[in-house]
């Protein structure tokens, strides 16, 4: 969420509170309900005020919508961002991102459900910055770039890092969604196994 209204007006500290707070209760409805069961009636309920005071910082449901998604994309962002900066050497940085991924939506299940719904109008482009998503350019650039950079280093094989990295993204999307849908699955040796096959895939083969 931004400092600031739809006007450009600075947010008060108290007007910041409220509207994280009527965020955090569309999280909620929308992880346990979907998005066509979301109203605005319930994202009131959720957050514990009226209608009329979801309004009053939100024009629309759909601004509610779009304010959580944002949130949602921004908080995977810094925090997996964050653990590939951390890492040494465009390897280490792959594995961050995949381990960083499986981490941060474990802890925050129901960030993955908002995500998966696709909160915002597909003509707008945002639901490509959710995981699944067939055409998520932003994302699969990222991998792509840490993959450019291994091959540029010598410690990847030739490959198309485009290809590679969707089929990555791919791996991974099912590793979660398998989760999601079964918690008893092994989320820790899944994301083992799919690192190890990562690697397996773009290691430089050094013959004997």
């Amino acid at each position: 969420m931004g400092s600031a209204d739809g006007s450009g007006r600075a947010l008060t500290f108290t007007e910041e509170a409220r509207r994280r707070q009527i965020v955090d209760g569309t999280i909620a409805l929308v992880a346990e309900r979907g998005h066509a069961g979301t109203s605005l009636s319930g994202i009131a309920a959720r957050a514990g005020i009226s209608k009329a005071a979801v309004l009053y910082h939100f024009a629309t449901k759909d601004a509610v919508v779009e304010a959580t998604f944002a949130h949602v994309v921004e908080g995977f962002v810094a925090a997996v961002g964050a653990e590939v900066d951390a890492a040494d050497g465009p390897e280490a940085m792959l594995l961050a991102y995949l381990h960083g991924t499986v981490g941060h939506l474990r802890r925050h299940p129901e960030h993955m459900r908002v995500l998966v719904e696709g909160l915002v109008d597909d003509r707008r482009g945002a639901r490509e910055l959710a995981p699944g998503a067939p055409a998520a350019a932003g994302r699969w650039q990222a991998v792509a770039g840490m993959l450019a950079e291994g091959q540029d280093a010598g410690a990847f094989r030739p490959f198309d890092t485009r290809v590679l990295a969707v089929v990555i993204g791919g791996a991974l999307d099912a590793v979660v969604a398998e989760w999601l849908g079964d918690p008893a699955f092994d989320l820790d040796a899944a994301t083992e196994e799919l690192s190890a096959s990562v690697l397996r895939m773009i290691r430089t083969v050094v013959s004997g």
